[in-house]
């Protein structure tokens, strides 16, 4: 730490915030177990909250759409960066493939009030999409209204926005490979989709499954900013989550203790599914998070 102060200085600030957002909070926790009270000291009640949780029809309602938005994103998300990645390796031009790289990481950039925005005008049936729509003689719909079309709308807005800046991880790891085992294929006849296959491919592995874990961990946070800002009423039903859940009766209807009850749930479900993930991870491949 001496040879090395001035990266520790860097590294202070990102180590303040995690402290303070995310274990300070932990001793807020108990308060899962408690009755809140405004003048006085909390009152210990166990289960109750959990038990008043588990057995709301709500609850269960809120925790279906995490899942299936969660388990959406993930299927259809998580493989987009890697093959953006692939491709944008196989750009020889320098300008163009700086251009690329610039365009899709520019939506990251943007916030969700932004981008929601951008969605809305988009999808609105004398917007944006109207032109498409009239060029494939489409019905009229408004996506953003439709209960059967509102989840894809969140799955294409977050892997616009996410893409290119999730394959920022693997474009990195594809530039440790030696450029000589491309010149040893090369000479050997291999093509460009063997190359990938058995050399770009396997140097991704290790990074594919740590980012797997990871996201893993988050599977619960369906993303509270994005469905917040493309949430309306003709469509909650479908797409109201744990987190908006949680903000709308812990701060809108001050039902502290209950709300934390059920962030404490998702966070425990969070950390049940990294920690197995993990362990299965290195059982079978030899690989992990640590």
């Amino acid at each position: 730490m001496r040879e090395d102060w001035i990266l520790y200085v860097m590294l202070f600030p990102g180590i303040l915030y995690f402290v303070i957002f995310h274990v300070v909070p932990i001793i807020g926790m108990k308060l899962a177990f408690q009755d809140y009270r405004i003048i006085g000291e909390n009152t210990w009640v166990g289960l109750k909250h959990f038990q008043i949780l588990f057995s709301s029809p709500a609850f269960i309602d809120v925790l279906k759409n995490t899942v299936i938005i969660s388990t959406m994103k993930m299927i259809f998300i998580f493989p987009i960066p890697i093959i953006l990645a692939l491709l944008i390796n196989e750009v020889r031009s320098g300008p163009y493939r700086k251009y690329v790289q610039s365009v899709s990481y520019l939506p990251h950039f943007l916030s969700w009030v932004v981008i929601a925005g951008i969605w809305i005008s988009f999808l609105n049936p004398d917007g944006g999409i109207n032109i498409v729509r009239n060029f494939f003689h489409l019905p009229s719909l408004d996506f953003m209204t439709s209960k059967d079309h509102i989840r894809w709308v969140l799955v294409f807005s977050e892997m616009w926005r996410s893409a290119g800046w999730d394959s920022i991880l693997y474009i990195a790891a594809i530039m440790k490979i030696s450029p000589t085992l491309y010149e040893a294929a090369k000479l050997d006849g291999a093509s460009t989709l063997q190359q990938m296959r058995y050399i770009t491919l396997p140097a991704l592995a290790s990074t594919v499954v740590t980012v797997f874990i990871l996201n893993l961990g988050f599977f619960m946070n369906a993303g509270f900013d994005q469905v917040f800002n493309l949430m309306n009423d003709s469509v909650i039903s479908k797409v109201d989550i744990l987190d908006t859940y949680v903000y709308r009766i812990g701060l809108l209807n001050g039902q502290y203790a209950y709300a934390t009850a059920a962030s404490l749930f998702k966070g425990v479900i969070g950390l049940v599914l990294i920690l197995g993930t993990h362990f299965l991870s290195k059982r079978f491949t030899g690989k992990g998070v640590w």
